[in-house]
């Protein structure tokens, strides 16, 4: 009998998931007359508010990593959007590119925080999104940009960061936090020096922030990018675990950030 009732779960769990609906959407919107161009996806099975998740894209600009993470994250029940800091059309064709575009807003946070919050101001005017309940994520550049979205004061619920970058140029800002956070880190990332890892533990620390901090062995910067390869050495490489890991302390992050 119980083995039947089993089943019968599995069977009922299975067409659930064969109702879903993930749809996407590409979505204009504005910071300070620069117009940028995200990514909404959301299942719309699913009636009633829910959660709202912002992702913001490493140095390269939105591409397919952010879109494909919006897809799943949709696929467990929140709006997700991935972001544009750099703006539509914007996308850089190489690392020099990259590394030129990346260095506008981390030589000025407070643009890149702006350009952070007025995502979050787009994800909050969806209709199924409860504005009570947003939080953020990003990668490398993009865990940099949420964690100074966190440090700006904005009222968001919690913070990831996916082997983002931990500096600021002032650590008192964390006092501004509202919400909770959690670093997803490369323990071997070369990108990110044990002092610098060590000074962001202090500045939570000092700010009595609620703060988590997990750190991946074998693991450098780009850990959830698997078009990063699998090179250490490079610095920047694609580790397995570490990404469903990371993938699953994050919807935890999420479930109790979002439980009331």
């Amino acid at each position: 009998m119980r083995k039947i009732i089993l089943a019968l779960l599995m069977l009922m769990a299975m067409a659930a998931v064969a109702e879903a609906k993930v749809t996407t959407e590409v979505v204009e919107y504005e910071h300070d007359g620069t117009v940028l161009e995200g990514f909404l996806a959301w299942d719309d099975s699913f009636d009633g508010k829910r959660p709202g998740v912002l992702l913001v894209h490493q140095w390269m600009g939105l591409g397919e990593h952010e879109k494909a993470w919006a897809e799943r994250l949709a696929a467990e029940g929140y709006v997700a959007m991935a972001a544009d800091v750099y703006g539509k059309g914007v996308r850089p064709a190489s690392t020099e590119e990259a590394g030129g575009q990346a260095t506008i807003y981390r030589s000025d946070r407070s643009l890149m925080r702006a350009r952070v919050q007025a995502g979050i101001d787009r994800l909050r005017s969806v209709a199924a999104v409860d504005e009570s309940r947003v939080a953020a994520i990003g990668f490398c550049f993009g865990g940099g940009c949420v964690l100074e979205l966190a440090r700006s004061g904005s009222e968001i619920s919690g913070v990831v960061s996916f082997h983002g970058n931990l500096d600021t140029p002032d650590p008192a800002d964390a006092n501004n936090i509202k919400g909770s956070v959690l670093v997803c880190h490369g323990a071997d990332d070369p990108y990110v020096p044990a002092e610098t890892v060590t000074a962001f533990q202090e500045e939570m620390r000092n700010a009595g922030v609620d703060w988590q901090m997990v750190a991946y062995g074998n693991s450098v910067h780009s850990f959830t990018h698997e078009s990063a390869g699998t090179d250490n050495s490079k610095g920047a490489a694609y580790n397995e675990k570490a990404a469903k890991r990371s993938w699953q302390a994050m919807l935890d992050f999420f479930d109790e950030i979002f439980a009331n």
